[in-house]
């Protein structure tokens, strides 16, 4: 049998005797299965394990201040000409609006948003001054596979997935908390992140993510 040069494991000590029963290997059989069975278990739990990118424009834990697709704004103007708007800003980040058409209003803090759209509004409207307020920053998600209660909640942001996850009664006894699958569509297209909450569930610190307005969480099952 010949072995691979580097050991697949991230433990090191896992990767020592690795090492070690790949020295006696030649002559003794039971330390080669041994070996090869000590390889399967560190996959399937995930030490190995090829997890899928983080997805691009995370969610700030500040999203409450900054506006983000989901949230329903108000535009009122001071112009009587034209009626005061109120829409949910769409997938794509922007909303429609009347004489200026399309305006991109996710990502932007209030303050800015509102001061662009007077700048547009400039030599179209008598008084260009408009007032932009956040009427509603919920979130509402899909939590599906082997959560105890799958069902579509719907979070006042910032919710990080952990809260989504734990609000749908958390990992049942079939799923694997280390291989939680968060999708998202981002610019038209549908990208998937692999999350691992092991740690987080072990009251370890780690970095949150947080949930945006249709994302998809599917709790994958345990192979155990």
């Amino acid at each position: 049998m010949i072995w691979n040069e580097r050991c697949p494991f991230h433990d090191q000590q896992l990767a020592k005797l690795c090492r070690s029963l790949r020295e006696r290997s030649r002559s003794s059989l039971p330390a080669v299965a041994l070996c090869v069975l000590l390889l399967v278990i560190s996959l399937v739990g995930g030490g190995c394990q090829s997890a899928l990118p983080p997805l691009p424009n995370p969610t700030s834990p500040h999203a409450a201040v900054r506006l983000s697709p989901g949230d329903v704004i108000k535009v009122a103007y001071a112009d009587e000409s034209i009626p005061d708007q109120t829409q949910k800003i769409r997938r794509d980040g922007k909303v429609s609006l009347p004489l200026i058409g399309e305006a991109t209003a996710a990502g932007k803090r209030v303050p800015a948003f509102q001061n662009e759209l007077i700048s547009r509004y400039e030599g179209k409207l008598d008084n260009s001054e408009v007032l932009v307020t956040l009427e509603n920053g919920s979130a509402t998600v899909t939590v599906s596979g082997f959560a105890n209660r799958s069902g579509v909640y719907t979070f006042d942001r910032p919710t990080t997935v952990y809260q989504a996850v734990m609000q749908a009664g958390g990992v049942s006894d079939y799923g694997s908390p280390s291989n939680i699958h968060l999708t998202r569509i981002v610019n038209g297209a549908q990208l998937s992140e692999t999350i691992n909450l092991r740690p987080t569930i072990r009251g370890q610190p780690t970095r949150p993510t947080y949930v945006q307005d249709g994302d998809v969480i599917y709790i994958a099952r345990s192979l155990f």
